[in-house]
Order: structure tokens, then C-alpha cells, then sequence
């Protein structure tokens, strides 16, 4: 049955039951066998463009999630490239984890040089010893497209893990940041309306088909790396955990003058605020016009191991993000039980079940007051904790790649076949079911 609790005169709805974890779909293929047909139909050579490579200081969930899907379609047999912008200081190829990387261009020069490359590609792929063109393309599209239904006739699929909106402005200033939003909201959508989508989240998916129009979208969950598992060592003080990149559209000094009112509620409270970026000298000031540079610490990019130790330490993950496909961090604090106070956006709506793994806010006031809620109830805390930590165990990295790779492979059958004749598609060769015992 439904609680309801009533906490500073405003009642709110609580859902104590136990959550059931995102379990793969019975019957679903696993990703060495989606890889096994991907092989068989020609589907071998498989490119991404992405504007960010892992490595490069602004790097974020998207970049982590194109390297925890290449990195599985590699080990399962794809030869896998992964090209994006060059990173100052490092090596213009590398390979990683069984995928190559090619980092070449400036911030802006890689979308163009992406057209120019499969132009020449397609023109040298009938010389001898020549790849050509790779029999798949995945195109990242995080804020500038690279415009792919315009020179690329493979079979592709892009990921778009959200809206950007008024992200534009917030990078961009006023005016530049007005173009960007023209060019996401009108003059991309006619040019990808046939292009098949992949995002994160039911949320984001419905947004993505109201502001740009795009019909052709699936839906296929991040995973959450194993490492990520409940442990001791719990913060013996209040301890609230916000991870991400500093940028503006996560609106961490927005965040810190929540939690400088939550301070005045739980005057022991500690934070930390993980992650790091050119928003940084914004973050710093915000701290220092609160007065909290005694009880907030911003230790920059964390290691694996660190974030893991402070996802069990922290009582409660915070973000007042506006714009997110899913929010990895949150699952990821769900998956060591550490349930999450979050801005209620498209994205976060799937992340986190209002009421069950954690909060949604609409608003500053509600984020302050629910934070202040979550860290003086040990009972309801450690309820969300274990909900989240449930949820949680459902992603899988696995189930990720093999489902997007299910899409692309979907794609490359719907291709015409060489020797299909003028107008017409051949059937793809299937293989042949083995014989019934």
C-alpha cells in the first residue's frame, strides 16, 4: 500500500514496495549473438563519430557511453573505429579496449572533415587493398550534428541522448546560441526525419519526438559498470555527492545555494562536488559567495576507484541538471545503494522512480527541501537506497551494446545489395537454422 507522509505541512507520497530490476526481455538475444548475424550479413566495419573522445578534459556520459558500447562490439568481433576531434597532448590514434580511436581536428573542423573522408572513402573503396567506406556508421549527436543523411548511404543510426535546447544560449551567449537553436529545431529534423535514433530513456524519447519531430526513436538503457556495488564505509556525518562536468547546464552554483539553505536544516552536512571543466571559476565563485569553502570540496576529476568509494560514503547524490538522456551518475550511486535527490527533467524521470529510488524537484525550494528530508531520515533513506540498489542491478553494459547493435543491424538489412539489380533490393542472405533434433 501507498504511504503518505507529511513533512513541513506538505504531504508527499512515498512507495515503499520493492522494486523489481530491469531485467533483460525473455527471449532477447544476447550481444555475441546479435553479433554472430552481424558478421554473417556483412555488418563488420563499424565507424562512430563523435565530437569528444574519452580522454579529453570535457568528456562526459556520452563519451563513456560510445566507449563502453565499442569496447563490447569490439571484444565480440566488429572492427570497431571510433573518430572524434583531437585531444592536445595525446597521440591522433590509439587503440583501446578493443577499438581504435582516431582524434583528428580541431573542435569545430572534424564535422566537415567527416563528409570529406566518406566522400573519398566511397570514391577509393573499388581499389585494391582499399577498405572504402565501413558497412555501418554511428553518429553521436551531441549538440552540432554531423549531418550523415547528407553523404553517408551505409546503414546508420545516431545517438541522441537529449534535447539541447537552452543549452545553446548557455555555452554560446544569446545570440550565436539563437542559431544553435535554429539549427537543432529546424533545419536538422527534415534532414534526419528517416534516420533511425537511439536514446537513453521513455522520457527523453517523447521529448525528442515533441520539440524536433523525429519519429524513428528507440529507446535502449545505459548500463552500469560492475565495479559499482554496495560497501562500508558509510560518511559517519551527513554527506551529500554531486558528479558531473562542471558546464553550465548542470547548474551547480544553483546547486550550491541549495544546499547552503539545507546546511542551515543539517549544520553537519558535508559535500563534495566531483568533476571538472571550464564552468570551474563559476562553481568556485558560488562557493565562496555562500560561504561554504569550509564544507564543500570540489577534488576535480575523480578516478574509478575514488568515485566508487565516494558514491558509498555519500548519504544522498544530488544534481539540479537541466538537460540529461538518463544521468548515469545517478544509477551508478544507485547501484551502491545511494539514492538520489534530482531536478525533475526528461532523463532524470527514468533514472530514478519518484518516490521509490530517490526524489524528483521541480523547483530550488522543493530540491532543498526533500535533500533536508532524505538526510534526516535514516528509515526512508536506506528504503530508497535499497530500491535503487535493485534497479540498478537491471542495466547492463551488455544488454546496451547488444541492443544497439540490434538497431543497426536492422538498418544494414533494409540496404540494397550489391547485384540487386536497378531499383530493386536482394534479399539478405540468413543463416540457415540448424536442423531440429
Amino acid at each position: 500500500m501507498t504511504e503518505l507522509e507529511l513533512w513541513d505541512g506538505v504531504e508527499r507520497v512515498c512507495v515503499p514496495p520493492p522494486v523489481a530490476p530491469l531485467l533483460p526481455l525473455r527471449g532477447a538475444p544476447s550481444l555475441r549473438e546479435v553479433a554472430a548475424e552481424a558478421l554473417d550479413e556483412g555488418l563488420r566495419r563499424v565507424e562512430v563519430l563523435a565530437w569528444r573522445d574519452l580522454e579529453d578534459p570535457e568528456a562526459g556520459g556520452s563519451e563513456l557511453h560510445v566507449h563502453e558500447i565499442a569496447r563490447r562490439w569490439g571484444a565480440a568481433g566488429l572492427d570497431v573505429t571510433v573518430r572524434t576531434s583531437a585531444v592536445r597532448g595525446a597521440a591522433a590514434a590509439v587503440w583501446r579496449d578493443g577499438y581504435r580511436t582516431r582524434r583528428r581536428g580541431g573542435r569545430y573542423a572534424v564535422f566537415p572533415a567527416a563528409a570529406w573522408r566518406a566522400v573519398g572513402e566511397a570514391a577509393t573503396s573499388r581499389w585494391p587493398g582499399r577498405h572504402g567506406a565501413p558497412d555501418g556508421l554511428i553518429e553521436v549527436w551531441n549538440g552540432m550534428p554531423f549531418f550523415s543523411p547528407l553523404w553517408q548511404r551505409r546503414a546508420r543510426v545516431v545517438f541522441l541522448h537529449h534535447v539541447h535546447g537552452e543549452m545553446w544560449r548557455m555555452v554560446l551567449g544569446d545570440r550565436v546560441g539563437r542559431c544553435g537553436e535554429w539549427l537543432e529545431r529546424r533545419l536538422a529534423p527534415p534532414v534526419y526525419r528517416r534516420t533511425r535514433v537511439v536514446t537513453l530513456s521513455e522520457s527523453s524519447r517523447r521529448e525528442i519526438r515533441q520539440v524536433l519531430g523525429l519519429q524513428r526513436v528507440d529507446v535502449v538503457p545505459p548500463g552500469v559498470d560492475r565495479r559499482f556495488v554496495p560497501g562500508a564505509g558509510r560518511s559517519s556525518v551527513p554527506m551529500v555527492l554531486a558528479v558531473g562536468r562542471l558546464a553550465p547546464v548542470k547548474r551547480f552554483p544553483m546547486l550550491v545555494g541549495v544546499l547552503a539553505e539545507v546546511k542551515k536544516r543539517v549544520p553537519s552536512l558535508r559535500v563534495v562536488i566531483a568533476g571538472e571543466g571550464y564552468h570551474r571559476p563559476e562553481v568556485e565563485a558560488a562557493i565562496r559567495r555562500a560561504g561554504a569553502r569550509a564544507w564543500i570540496d570540489l577534488p576535480g576529476r575523480c578516478s574509478a576507484d575514488d568515485l566508487v568509494a565516494l558514491y558509498r560514503r555519500a548519504w544522498v547524490l544530488a544534481s539540479a541538471s537541466q538537460r540529461e538522456g538518463w544521468g548515469m551518475t545517478i544509477t551508478e550511486a544507485a547501484a551502491c545503494a545511494t539514492p538520489a535527490m534530482v531536478s525533475d527533467i526528461a532523463g532524470h524521470r527514468d533514472a530514478v522512480i519518484d518516490g521509490v529510488t530517490g526524489l524528483l524537484a521541480s523547483a530550488q525550494e522543493e530540491l532543498a527541501m526533500g535533500l533536508s528530508w532524505m538526510l534526516e531520515d535514516g528509515v526512508l533513506r536506506h528504503r530508497f537506497g535499497r530500491a535503487a540498489a535493485a534497479r540498478a542491478g537491471g542495466l547492463s553494459w551488455e544488454a546496451a551494446a547488444a541492443g544497439t547493435l540490434r538497431v543497426l543491424l536492422d538498418e544494414h538489412r533494409k540496404r540494397p545489395v550489391a547485384g540487386a539489380g536497378p531499383g530493386g533490393r536482394a534479399s539478405r542472405p540468413r543463416p540457415t537454422p540448424a536442423p531440429s533434433r
